[in-house]
């Protein structure tokens, strides 16, 4: 079933966050209602692509109609839907109300959960019986009634019976538009974090065009390995501007989302720890065989025990098939231990933390809690460690924002001022080189970029006010001036 998203941004519309859930479900009602609705917006396959809008306005009224009554799906891109940045948690009381008559997801935007009203649940075939399924969950209320939350594989199913058709032209399109916003960013690399074959042939089409304005490396879907194989690619096949990295999995769900496969439950959700994704033999077989391929590995893991697990399975691929420089890359490595930093280091992990989870996302750390927090976006421990981590925003789960990283990673505060995890702060120059160099040193580039010194590419950005010698507070407000790619500007203010 193909799809048409409700309202229209460059980046997911933050404003939403401030709503109430009368003002969001009032908001799908009068754009449904109308028929107002933005012609079609465009999902590259990875979650940092974001969704984009046509340039050339809304659809004409008839068309819109015709599409809704043929059984297109209402998709509304919230930030955070629930916790902190709303006044309570979404439900599907509140989307049936605001649209009966045809299926509706709101996906959070870190893309491990959404809410759906009753016709997207009969849709999928959910009824009172339905269980959980592996890796996933269709919660419930008190009462024992689904209240419309899905998440993870109840997520998938949601949206395998509901899914997103797009051309070819619209991925090229959406690689466009967010390159525009990475510019702007001062953003001249960057790793895409779930890549399909229709993705990466969006940043060939969008390099040809002359649209690309910034340098992906592109961790590839482990649901297309077999084409991979078959077709003789691996890791480092490409070029500078677009490049084949890691293969991706997932061991477990999401911090924002509260779905990271943890050790201990999470504070005020008794007896829930999140949710485990993949099965220890189905994550070892499918990295023994991108390994043995050529692949760098690149595995989603939050929690301890999805973090454990990926160790494990590191570890048993370098005692059986040794690489000298593997670098095995732990996407996020949110929640560590002392002993997990020192296996990370003896098998040549590279974890890849969130650098402005702190700031952002600061309203959901109560369910972690001040003594877990100081094991979170573990910075200090991983570079005291010998580590080398990179920033990382996963966006459109957190901001593609260089100075919200910067701050985040230094202070630890978030926006009501409260610290989390004061032990693990950093100082400004670690995190401009853990944004820089250490960024090109996890996909095997710190010889090509990453510094501005001869023989490297002409990548660099100009900043209204230099960080290094004004206080944190301001950092936030600093303008990008200019960008420059490859010895040309791709950005001016």
């Amino acid at each position: 079933m193909p799809a048409l998203t409700i309202g229209a941004a460059q980046q997911l519309d933050d404003e939403a966050a401030t709503r109430s859930i009368r003002e969001i479900a009032a908001y799908l009602q009068e754009a449904v209602g109308q028929r107002v609705a933005a012609a079609l917006a465009g999902l590259i396959d990875a979650k940092q692509i974001g969704r984009y809008a046509r340039e050339d306005g809304p659809e004409p009224h008839g068309a819109t109609e015709r599409r809704l009554r043929e059984g297109y799906k209402v998709v509304r891109m919230l930030v955070d839907a629930y916790d902190g940045k709303t006044a309570r948690a979404l439900t599907r009381a509140d989307l049936d109300a605001a649209v009966p008559d045809h299926p509706v997801i709101v996906t959070h935007r870190g893309g491990h959960t959404g809410y759906v009203n009753s016709l997207a649940l009969a849709r999928v075939g959910v009824t009172a019986d339905t269980a959980d399924p592996p890796g996933g969950r269709f919660e419930r209320d008190a009462g024992g009634e689904f209240n419309g939350r899905v998440a993870d594989k109840a997520l998938d199913a949601v949206n395998a019976k509901i899914p997103v058709e797009l051309t070819r032209d619209d991925h090229r399109r959406g690689v466009a538009l967010i390159s525009k916003l990475y510019a702007s960013q001062g953003i001249t690399s960057a790793c895409e974090a779930d890549t399909s074959p229709a993705g990466l042939q969006a940043y060939q089409d969008a390099r040809d065009a002359g649209e690309l304005r910034y340098r992906a490396y592109c961790l590839m879907s482990v649901e297309y390995l077999d084409r991979y194989i078959e077709a003789g690619l691996h890791t480092g096949f490409g070029d500078s501007m677009v490049r084949i990295g890691g293969v991706k999995q997932y061991a477990d769900g999401s911090i924002s989302e509260r779905t990271a496969w943890l050790a201990e439950p999470y504070i005020g959700i008794p007896n829930y720890s999140g949710l485990e994704l993949g099965s220890r033999e189905s994550l070892y077989q499918n990295s023994r065989r991108a390994w043995l391929a050529g692949f760098q590995l690149a595995t989603h893991a939050n929690g301890e025990r999805a973090i454990d697990r990926m160790l494990g399975i590191y570890e048993q691929l370098q005692r059986e098939f040794p690489r000298r420089d593997p670098r095995f890359r732990l996407e996020h490595c949110t929640v560590v231990t002392p002993e997990l930093i020192a296996r990370i280091r003896a098998v040549g992990a590279i974890p890849v933390p969130f650098a402005g989870y702190v700031n952002f996302h600061g309203d959901v750390l109560h369910y972690y809690g001040d003594e877990r927090a100081n094991r979170m976006f573990a910075y200090r421990s991983f570079i005291d460690a010998g580590l080398r981590p990179p920033a990382a925003s996963d966006y459109t789960a957190s901001p593609p924002a260089p100075m919200l990283w910067l701050y985040s990673e230094t202070t630890r505060r978030d926006p009501s001022g409260h610290v989390w995890g004061e032990r693990q702060r950093i100082t400004l120059p670690e995190a401009l080189r853990s944004a820089t160099l250490d960024g090109a040193h996890a996909s095997f580039e710190e010889h090509d970029k990453g510094s501005i010194e001869p023989g490297k590419l002409a990548d660099l950005v100009v900043l209204a006010e230099d960080p290094l010698a004004v206080p944190p507070e301001r950092w936030l407000g600093i303008k990008v001036e200019r960008t420059m790619l490859g010895g040309n500007w791709v950005y001016e203010s």
